[in-house]
């Protein structure tokens, strides 16, 4: 066996598993303002950008062949009714249709979510102490359509809302915009790895937390189910979320559908290995190519990543 692993130019040519830019899809956080690049100091090297900034930080995406970004929005005011989400000049409206302008070519993609809108922090209506599920499809159809509309590529739903895909795509279908994909947030997971992630969009909730609504990591059958269901409310990609706890659920999702599969690698997991790194306790990009070929050996054809600059650029060193 050890034949083929005597040099690199051997273990290149019978590799299995393969890391390419063209594979990965940058998270970015936009906020209000002009020249804004506020560090998020629970995920080193990330930051909340006005929209001039991620304007620069998408140009430096486009030149290193990064597959897309995807965008969150942090807008200046919230409210019960997450009106900034679907305000056809909200601050993710705006940054796409920069992005688009100075950088046509670039996918984008858009988080359909309530939670960063939200006084309350959860993903939807809430009635009583509980989100309320059909009343909130109808604010993620307006998000979405209002994305569409400003030039988003591809609406990626994370809120994991029962039906949500289907209502998503009758509202873009209804105002022509069927050629708009949905890649969908199918697996997502009540996980304890979305820490600093809620620092940098500013949306933990206030009470509660989002297990009635989000899965339970002991559940996989639920996951099929939940991609199943998707697949069939007219979702074009699907996605597990978190990776590195779920790299199985990424597997068995892989097993149960031909749709191109996505796979969020978070922000803890990133936050756990940039704290290892500068502590000195391990080869920072050594590691981190071996995760991302990990999430992508166990099954994913792309993957959403804090890392996607870093990544892109040690894959070019050793090209």
């Amino acid at each position: 066996m050890r034949r083929l692993r005597a040099t690199e130019a051997l273990r290149s040519l019978v590799r299995e598993t393969r890391l390419a830019p063209s594979q990965f899809i940058l998270p970015l956080f936009v906020c209000p303002g002009e020249g804004v690049r506020r560090a998020i100091s629970s995920m080193p090297g990330n930051f909340q950008l006005s929209t001039d900034e991620l304007v620069r930080e998408c140009e430096q995406v486009a030149r290193l062949g990064i597959g897309g970004v995807i965008l969150f929005g942090i807008p200046a005011s919230k409210d019960e009714m997450a009106s900034g989400a679907y305000d056809e000049n909200g601050i993710t409206q705006l940054a796409v249709r920069a992005v688009k302008q100075s950088v046509p070519k670039l996918l984008v993609m858009t988080d359909v979510c309530n939670c960063e809108y939200t006084s309350h922090g959860h993903c939807g209506f809430v009635v009583g102490n509980d989100v309320h599920n059909d009343a909130t499809l109808e604010w993620l159809a307006k998000t979405a359509v209002s994305h569409a509309r400003a030039g988003a590529d591809i609406i990626a739903p994370s809120d994991m809302m029962d039906g949500r895909v289907a209502a998503i795509r009758k509202g873009l279908d209804e105002n022509g915009l069927s050629e708009t994909a949905i890649l969908s947030y199918a697996v997502k997971y009540a996980s304890a790895f979305y820490g600093p992630f809620r620092e940098a969009a500013e949306s933990a909730p206030k009470e509660g937390d989002r297990r009635g609504y989000q899965m339970d990591p002991a559940n996989v059958r639920e996951a099929r189910r939940e991609a199943l269901l998707d697949f069939q409310e007219g979702a074009d990609m699907l996605m597990v979320k978190p990776a590195l706890p779920y790299l199985d659920v990424i597997a068995e999702v892989r097993r149960v559908s031909d749709l191109p599969l996505a796979a969020y690698n978070v922000s803890g997991e990133y936050a756990m290995l940039k704290a290892a790194a500068q502590n000195g306790w391990i080869d920072e990009r050594r590691a981190l190519l071996e995760v991302l070929t990990g999430i992508k050996r166990a099954g994913a054809d792309l993957i959403l990543t804090y890392s996607a600059v870093d990544a892109a650029r040690s894959l070019s060193d050793l090209a």
